[in-house]
């Protein structure tokens, strides 16, 4: 009898353990947040370089659209990704504007404090195809992938507004899929609404040539982006989001997160806020070159995602909208 009784004495202790760290994570989470993000500009990311050489102000995401498609593409050392990227979208997007002269677009090439020539390379863009539909926003310092996404989509113009990465892996063309999706979300409340480019149906693949390792991980961050914040979306990290401009503008201005795991934050968000989101089946492809260090990075955005759902539930985070300056 001694035994069992026991093993209950451990299992009460072991269980009241667990419950005083998760009151002591909930407390660290919920201290150490920021109650909204900053929206802080330095003096140089107010302005853009245009095609001649001279400095013009960064349009705000508050004021009426005047493009129907903006691309955010956000670039951290992409001077070699990059130009394959660009090509392929450019060559789609002057295309399609022959065929259909309404048809207006911008690419905002986002360099995220970049080390190597990134600027440079997005700058021989800018000169061949001009400053109104090529532009190039460079960045003080290294915010992470979702500060550089955000900066530029609150410089954008477009009516929609497509998240793209820089490395080209999924294929330009298929914006008219993601598109699609969007329009099958009509009608839009509020104008809101967000089409996903989705890798998931080609899971069985990546994991045949993936590790046994990597892909654990794969499965484990996929349990909890499920567990803990977005359910309805299989595959929250494909860098191929189309967004409306209302939309845009309610989840951005919201964001915490700025690194890896701000995709998640984003649809979080999205669902909190019942923005209609559609998942979409894209054309991908992994390319050489990616900056995302397996082991620490998956650590990273698995911290991130118990801190995006501890300070929302514990109200450190509100769903507010703050004004970008």
């Amino acid at each position: 009898m001694a035994l069992p009784l026991l093993l209950l004495e451990a299992a009460a202790v072991l269980a009241a353990l667990a419950a005083l760290l998760l009151v002591l994570i909930c407390m660290i989470a919920h201290v150490t947040a920021r109650k909204m993000p900053t929206f802080h500009r330095h003096e140089e990311e107010k302005f853009f370089v245009n095609a001649e050489g001279r400095k013009e102000s960064v349009p705000s995401i508050h004021d009426p659209p005047t493009r129907e498609l903006s691309v955010v593409v956000p670039s951290y050392n992409e001077e070699d990704r990059l130009p394959l990227m660009m090509d392929e979208a450019l060559d789609y997007l002057e295309k399609r504007q022959k065929q259909d002269p309404s048809f207006t677009y911008e690419v905002i090439v986002v360099d995220d404090g970049s080390k190597d020539q990134t600027t440079k390379v997005a700058m021989k863009y800018c000169k061949k195809y001009g400053s109104d539909k090529v532009r190039v926003l460079s960045l003080v310092k290294n915010r992470g992938k979702g500060g550089a996404v955000r900066m530029g989509v609150f410089s954008s113009r477009g009516k929609k507004i497509l998240m793209a990465d820089a490395d080209g892996a999924t294929k330009f063309a298929d914006i008219e899929k993601v598109e699609e999706g969007l329009k099958n979300l009509q009608p839009w409340p509020n104008q809101m609404a967000i089409s996903c480019g989705s890798r998931a149906h080609l899971e069985k693949d990546s994991i045949a040539k993936r590790s046994y390792f990597r892909t654990l991980l794969m499965y484990g961050f996929h349990f909890l982006v499920w567990f803990l914040c977005v359910k309805e979306i299989r595959d929250t990290q494909c860098g191929f989001k189309l967004l409306t401009r209302e939309a845009a503008l309610r989840t951005f201005s919201t964001l915490h997160i700025e690194r890896w795991a701000f995709d998640v934050e984003l649809l979080y968000i999205a669902q909190h806020l019942r923005i209609p989101i559609a998942e979409v089946a894209v054309n991908w492809t992994e390319i050489e070159g990616s900056k995302l260090v397996p082991f620490w990075s998956w650590l990273q955005m698995g911290r991130d995602l118990l801190f995006i759902r501890l300070r929302y539930m514990t109200g450190a985070w509100q769903l507010e909208t703050r004004k970008c300056n």
